[in-house]
């Protein structure tokens, strides 16, 4: 598997528009470069583009979302390091072939769909509590 590069970090947090208080003037920027609303993983996100790499703050959008239990069980911070990939499809089955743990999305595939691209998850308890993401995002 060929790693083009760091595509993203997400930061989990409790309050979105409050993190963007304290995280923009850091930055240097007004605003994001993508503010939205990702239904199916119950997030609100604020994504920022540093030297090519995204740095997102993630609101969970629902009690029983990810990122709301992440928080509940390891507080605000970093819970997402995303790898881009050619493929994430190929990633996932090179990986798995190394017995590698993916969490499935809720209809049980391991890739979940995202714009143009898909993406998997590797579950924390093999990657040091980080959430590692394959992304194929152009």
């Amino acid at each position: 598997m060929k790693i083009n590069k760091v595509d993203h970090i997400s930061i989990a947090v409790k309050d979105l528009d409050a993190a963007r208080k304290v995280w923009e003037p850091i930055m240097g920027k007004a605003g994001p470069d993508d503010l939205y609303v990702d239904e199916p993983e119950k997030i609100r996100v604020a994504r920022y583009w540093l030297a090519g790499v995204g740095f997102e703050l993630m609101e969970s959008t629902s009690p029983d979302g990810h990122v709301a239990k992440w928080i509940e069980k390891n507080g605000e911070g970093v819970m997402i390091v995303s790898f881009n990939v050619d493929s994430t499809r190929e990633a996932v089955r090179e990986l798995e072939a190394k017995n590698y743990p993916f969490i499935p999305a809720p209809g049980g595939e391991k890739e979940r769909p995202f714009r143009d691209c898909e993406f998997a998850f590797l579950h924390p308890k093999k990657m040091n509590n980080v959430l590692l993401e394959l992304i194929d995002y152009r």
